[in-house]
C-alpha cells in the first residue's frame, strides 16, 4: 500500500501553534528512534492531523448519515452495547459488515485484512464495499485501511482502568495466568509482579488492556520495570492531581502531565481521587506521542463512565437520530453495574481507595488513555452545550426505559437461568453470570422484530449477519460455531 499522507493529513497550523507542531514532530522523531522505526515502517508517510476541533454544526439537509464506520471494540468497556446498536443500524439499512470467520479477528494478534470474510486484496477480483468493521481486534491501521475507506468514521471506547480491572479479573480469571494464580484482585494489585509475566498466556488481559487493544507498542521502560509499586499506607496522606471521576465538566481542566508527575498535596474532596503518578516517568514522551497518534486517527472516543453522554455525541457526529443509539446494556455481569453511568467516589472505604489507586498505577498506560479521552470528551460536550446535552441524555434514557418496559419481561436484564430462548441467552464466560433478556409475549410482528434486535447478544447477532451476507448454498439449519473466549 502506498503512503498514507493523503489519507489522514495534518491540518494547517496557525502561527501560534507552530511551537506545538514542532514539539509534536520532535516527539514523534524521538519515539520512532526508540522504537526502531516500527511505526514508520508500518505506516510510511503517515502525518498526524490536529486533534479534534469542533466545526460549525451543519444544517440537517447538508448532514447525510455516516455509514462507513470503524469501531475498535475494546474489552470490558461497554463495547458490547455499542456493538449491538451498530448491528441493528447496519441490519436495518442493509449495510455490509466486515465479519471475522468466527467471532474475533485473530485476537490477540494484530488485525490482518485477510481475516475478513469475503475480502479480496487489490487485483484479486471485484470487491463489494464494506460499511462497518466493528468486531474484536487488536488495532492495526494499515491493514484496516485495506478493508475500509480512508474517509470512514473511526471511534472507540475507554473505561477507568480501576473499574476495568475489577471486571477483567472476574471475567478473565481462567484465561489470564496472572489472574488465575492470584486469590483475589486485591492480592494481585498488592504485588502484581509476583503473578504477572509479560508475554505469558493471557496476561495481556492483566495489564494495560486498553493500550494493547489500541495496538500501541509498549515503551521499553514498561517492559523492563521489575520493582513493586509504591503506595502510601494511608491513601489520603500523599495526594496527586488526578482525573476527578464523576466530576463532570471539571474533568477537562485536568493537566494530563499529572499522570506522570506528582503535584502539590491537595485536600481530597468529592469527585477527586487519590492515585500515584506513573512510575515510568521516562516513557512519558512516548505515551504523549501515542496519544497524539490516536488523536490523528480516531474521530471520537467514548467514555464508559459517561456512556449516555457519549452516545448523544456519537449520534450527533454521525448525523444519526437519537433512536439509532437507544439500546440495552449487553454483556453486563450479575452483581456489577447494570449501566455504565457516572461513578461517584463518595462513600469509598480506605481499602477501596487503595485498590483504585493501585489499579490505576499498575495500568498506567490505560490511565493515560483514560485521562486524555475523558478530557477530550468533555471538551466536545462544552462545544455541544451542557444544557442541550442534558436534555438529549434525559430523552435518550426515557426512550430506553420505554422500550425496556414494552419489550422485556420485568423491564430489565435477568439472570441467565431465566433466559431459555437460545437466541437471547448470552455466552457465559468467567466467574460472574452474564445477564440476558426475555421478551414479553403478545408483541406485534413489527415490535417483535425490533425487540429481538435490541435483545440479541453479540455472538448470535454476528451469526445472523453471517447468514444474511453469506447464505448457505444448501437448505440446512443455521449452525452456530463454538464461541472463542472473548
Amino acid at each position: 500500500m502506498g503512503p498514507l499522507s493523503p489519507i489522514r493529513t495534518l491540518r494547517f497550523w496557525g502561527p501560534r501553534s507552530l511551537g506545538v507542531a514542532l514539539g509534536i514532530f520532535m516527539t514523534i522523531g524521538f519515539a520512532l528512534q526508540l522504537w526502531g522505526g516500527q511505526f514508520q515502517r508500518r505506516l510510511p508517510g503517515l502525518q498526524l492531523r490536529q486533534p479534534w476541533a469542533p466545526s460549525p454544526r451543519p444544517a440537517v439537509s447538508s448532514c447525510p448519515p455516516r455509514q462507513r464506520l470503524v469501531f475498535l471494540k475494546t474489552h470490558k468497556s461497554g463495547s458490547s452495547s455499542v456493538l449491538n446498536l451498530l448491528h441493528r443500524y447496519g441490519d436495518r439499512h442493509g449495510l455490509r459488515f466486515a465479519l471475522p470467520a468466527r467471532y474475533q479477528f485473530g485476537y490477540p494478534r494484530l488485525f490482518q485484512a485477510s481475516w475478513v470474510r469475503g475480502f479480496r486484496p487489490r487485483g484479486g477480483g471485484p470487491q463489494l464495499p464494506f460499511h462497518i468493521l466493528c468486531h474484536h481486534m487488536r488495532f492495526n491501521l494499515k491493514e484496516v485501511l485495506q478493508v475500509m475507506p480512508s474517509d470512514s468514521f473511526f471511534f472507540s471506547i475507554v473505561r477507568d482502568p480501576a473499574a476495568l480491572a475489577r471486571s477483567a479479573f472476574s471475567y478473565y480469571k481462567s484465561t489470564s495466568s496472572a489472574f488465575r494464580k492470584s486469590p483475589s484482585l486485591a492480592a494481585f494489585l498488592a504485588n502484581p509482579r509476583a503473578f504477572y509475566r509479560p508475554g505469558a498466556r493471557g496476561d495481556h488481559y492483566a495489564r494495560n488492556l486498553l493500550w494493547f487493544d489500541f495496538g500501541l507498542p509498549f515503551p521499553p521502560e514498561v517492559k523492563a520495570k521489575r520493582r513493586s509499586l509504591y503506595l502510601p499506607r494511608d491513601p489520603h496522606s500523599t495526594q496527586f492531581r488526578v482525573l476527578p471521576s464523576g466530576a463532570g465538566p471539571r474533568a477537562q481542566t485536568l493537566d494530563p502531565s499529572a499522570v506522570f508527575h506528582p503535584a502539590s498535596a491537595v485536600p481530597v474532596g468529592h469527585g477527586q481521587t487519590s492515585s500515584p503518578a506513573s512510575l515510568d516517568l521516562g516513557s512519558s514522551p512516548l505515551i504523549q506521542w501515542g496519544l497524539a497518534w490516536l488523536d490523528s486517527i480516531f474521530d471520537l472516543v467514548l467514555v464508559a463512565e459517561y456512556f449516555d453522554e457519549s452516545l448523544v455525541l456519537l449520534a450527533d457526529a454521525l448525523c444519526w437520530g437519537l433512536d439509532d443509539v437507544v439500546g440495552f446494556m449487553h454483556n453486563a455481569q450479575a452483581g456489577g453495574e447494570q449501566g455504565l453511568s457516572t461513578v461517584s467516589n463518595r462513600g469509598l472505604t480506605a481499602e477501596d481507595w487503595q485498590l483504585t489507586a493501585r489499579a490505576r498505577a499498575w495500568n498506567n498506560l490505560d490511565w493515560a488513555l483514560y485521562v486524555h479521552f475523558n478530557r477530550s470528551l468533555w471538551a466536545r460536550i462544552e462545544q455541544y452545550g451542557q444544557g442541550r446535552l442534558e436534555s438529549a441524555v434525559a430523552e435518550l434514557r426515557a426512550r430506553r426505559e420505554a422500550r425496556a418496559k414494552h419489550c422485556l419481561v420485568g423491564g430489565e436484564a435477568l439472570d441467565p437461568k431465566f433466559v431459555t430462548d437460545r437466541r437471547f441467552r448470552p455466552f457465559q464466560f468467567g466467574s460472574a453470570k452474564v445477564l440476558g433478556y426475555v421478551l414479553r409475549s403478545g408483541l406485534s410482528p413489527q415490535d417483535q422484530e425490533e425487540c429481538e434486535r435490541l435483545a440479541t447478544p453479540e455472538l448470535q447477532y454476528k451469526d445472523k449477519l453471517d447468514a444474511k451476507q453469506f447464505p448457505p448454498t444448501v437448505s440446512s439449519p443455521l449452525q452456530t460455531s463454538r464461541p472463542l473466549s472473548p
